[in-house]
């Protein structure tokens, strides 16, 4: 699979947001963004996604248009925002309900998920009752409880703890063992060089080749 993002540029209020991106990703690697708050990293993912629309250009997979409604968006599995998640229900029924839009009830697998992120002790408990820590675990099952071909991750590591790391590090090595398109984005630079296959550099809305050929030894 290959994702493109052709000649993009967005434009608000006359303010250049996103500035003339090209960008390529393929199947099987996991791509770091990397950039000061305000750099645009949020909204280059946000792009890539339709939460925005662009002001010129095009976002592909394999070939075929996103913008145009030529791809099935639910195979995109995002963690941008706060999806949404009802603060009286638990874990697992947040997820659940969410699963069920797209999927048949399937218990099983929200369990699953849930312990793939180090939740299984928690899924019965509310969300109002989760620490940071653990709904931003929430936030990645939700991310890629529906086994998605492209995964983005707005700084996944947020209010993770130091033991938590290592957990969330694997779930991002297994995904891109299922020969997925990964895209990070992160404040925190050693991070992205433990996961990423290549990094870029995002200042102003302009991305520029950071680092390449990343040694993940």
């Amino acid at each position: 699979m290959i994702l493109e993002i052709e000649n993009y540029s967005k434009t608000i209020n006359k303010r250049i947001i996103l500035d003339n991106i090209n960008l390529t990703f393929r199947s099987g690697n996991v791509y770091g963004f990397y950039g000061r708050n305000g750099s645009g990293k949020t909204m280059l993912f946000r792009a890539l996604t339709t939460l925005i629309y662009p002001t010129k250009g095009d976002v592909k997979v394999d070939g075929k248009s996103i913008l145009k409604e030529e791809f099935d968006l639910s195979q995109i599995g995002i963690l941008i925002e706060n999806p949404g998640f009802y603060p009286h229900l638990t874990g697992f029924e947040n997820l659940e309900m969410l699963y069920r839009l797209n999927n048949e009830k399937n218990d099983q697998h929200i369990y699953d998920i849930l312990k793939s992120v180090g939740l299984d002790y928690a899924g019965d408990k509310k969300y109002k009752e989760y620490s940071l820590g653990m709904k931003q675990r929430l936030r990645i099952a939700q991310a890629i409880m529906e086994n998605q071909k492209i995964i983005i991750l707005d700084e996944p590591t947020n209010g993770i703890d130091r033991s938590g790391l290592k957990d969330v590090h694997e779930i991002i090595k297994e995904e891109k063992n299922k020969d997925k398109i990964i895209l990070l984005a992160s404040h925190d630079l050693d991070d992205l060089k433990l996961l990423c296959d290549k990094i870029y550099f995002i200042e102003n809305g302009r991305v520029k080749d950071f680092l390449t050929e990343i040694s993940n030894d």
